[in-house]
């Protein structure tokens, strides 16, 4: 891949994601998408403490889901 082409920001988290937890990364927005709370760090200690995913993981997630509005 290019430079002109290469994902950047919390999408280039994706690939690792999907293959470090077995889940497609619209498994982790829905359930994102579940949760009343939308404070950025209250999410990532969520998906830390529940579901197991490291702190760039979950952070990159989070980002990616808030910035969708």
């Amino acid at each position: 891949m290019d430079e002109q082409h290469k994902t950047k920001g919390p999408a280039s988290y994706f690939p690792a994601i999907e293959q470090r937890y077995g889940q497609p990364v619209s498994h982790w927005l829905a359930l994102l998408a579940g949760r009343d709370e939308k404070q950025h760090m209250a999410l990532v200690a969520w998906l830390k403490t529940e579901h197991g995913l490291g702190h760039g993981h979950a952070n990159a997630l989070v980002a990616h889901y808030l910035a969708q509005g």
